[in-house]
């Protein structure tokens, strides 16, 4: 009798035992799904970067007179006909983006989409994250158009 009753605690033991590991294996499995680990979000740290930048186009009176240029044609973009974009946007967004990314910058209407005009093939298939400033006028000149920056990581 004594047997007995010693085997049913040693079970209720391998049971309890059990049910715990089950726990703690169920909630690493639903953080692990949930991506809060093993899993780093780059979309912020783009997007951080990419206004950063922007910010510091918007805020440079030089810079801004170059986006207004009326030499400047709208729809330029970065990749397309770097002679008729701005050399010194090209310089700023090309000294200021972290390592890690790739970006094409675009001239467009303010009233217009801006989308990007060719897709080069090293970025199909890959997140691309956009973001625009609105430029709108200088101390001399009112020529309201966007600046649009697309980049991916490489």
């Amino acid at each position: 009798m004594l047997l007995i009753k010693s085997n049913k605690r040693g079970w209720i033991r391998i049971v309890e035992a059990f049910v715990a590991v089950l726990l703690v294996a169920g909630m690493i499995l639903f953080l692990f799904n949930r991506g809060y680990i093993g899993k780093s979000d780059i979309s912020e740290k783009v997007d951080n970067e990419q206004k950063i930048i922007l910010r510091e186009i918007e805020l440079d009176p030089t810079l801004r007179e170059a986006v207004l240029s009326p030499s400047v044609p709208i729809g330029s973009q970065s990749n397309d006909n770097p002679s008729l974009f701005p050399a010194i946007i090209l310089d700023k967004v090309n000294e200021r983006k972290p390592d890690f990314l790739e970006c094409i910058t675009k001239i467009c209407a303010l009233d217009e989409i801006c989308t990007l005009s060719s897709i080069p093939s090293e970025i199909q298939g890959k997140d691309i994250y956009a973001r625009s400033i609105a430029i709108t006028a200088t101390a001399n000149m009112y020529n309201p158009r966007q600046l649009k920056m697309f980049c991916w990581v490489r």
